[in-house]
């Protein structure tokens, strides 16, 4: 077993899937065992830094508030920024925003206006890759700003709701996925 599978494994182990929640039909992929088992942490944060560090980026967007565990982590072990995209009047200077669709309606993200720079190379991080919307609008800030997207990552894709066609032509990286809402 390579070290990257171990680290994987251990990841996987960390994830508790809690059914019926936050209503029936839902099978929740809960990752704060994870968080809270340092040596898992670190293990995903390795892992994931191992997955992505063929892409040459100089910053990493992420979106609150789970995605900002895993952008801060990622960010410290690169040794790179992060840029924090919020839910809108939470940042104090101006901002860009992007929205995306939701199933009950909208949604919009927010990051600072000054914080990606024209041709600024932007690894966009978040924790969970579902319908692709959340991780689309981040994409999205980044290229209103003037920026490139370098490639995304997530900790974990429910591949059964094919987020990742949303993300076309993006390099998508995932470190674990569950095809079916039974994995």
């Amino acid at each position: 077993m390579t070290v990257q599978e171990d680290a994987l494994k251990t990841v996987r182990a960390r994830i508790r899937t809690v059914p019926d929640f936050p209503k029936p039909g839902i099978s929740y992929k809960d990752i704060t065992p994870l968080i809270e088992d340092g040596p898992a942490l670190h293990a995903a944060t390795d892992a994931l830094h191992r997955a992505t560090e063929h892409l040459r980026y100089e910053l990493i967007l992420s979106a609150e508030a789970r995605g900002f565990v895993f952008g801060t982590a990622l960010a410290y072990r690169t040794r790179k920024g992060l840029i924090l995209a919020r839910k809108p009047n939470k940042l104090p200077r101006e901002t860009i925003s992007a929205s995306y669709d939701l199933e009950y309606g909208t949604d919009t993200l927010e990051a600072h206006a000054d914080s990606i720079q024209a041709g600024t190379r932007v690894l966009v991080s978040d924790d969970l890759l579902a319908t692709g919307g959340t991780a689309r609008a981040m994409c999205d800030l980044v290229e209103n700003a003037g920026g490139m997207v370098a490639g995304v990552a997530f900790l974990i894709e429910l591949g059964y709701l094919d987020g990742r066609s949303r993300l076309t032509p993006y390099d998508v990286t995932s470190l674990i996925t569950y095809a079916t809402p039974d994995d």
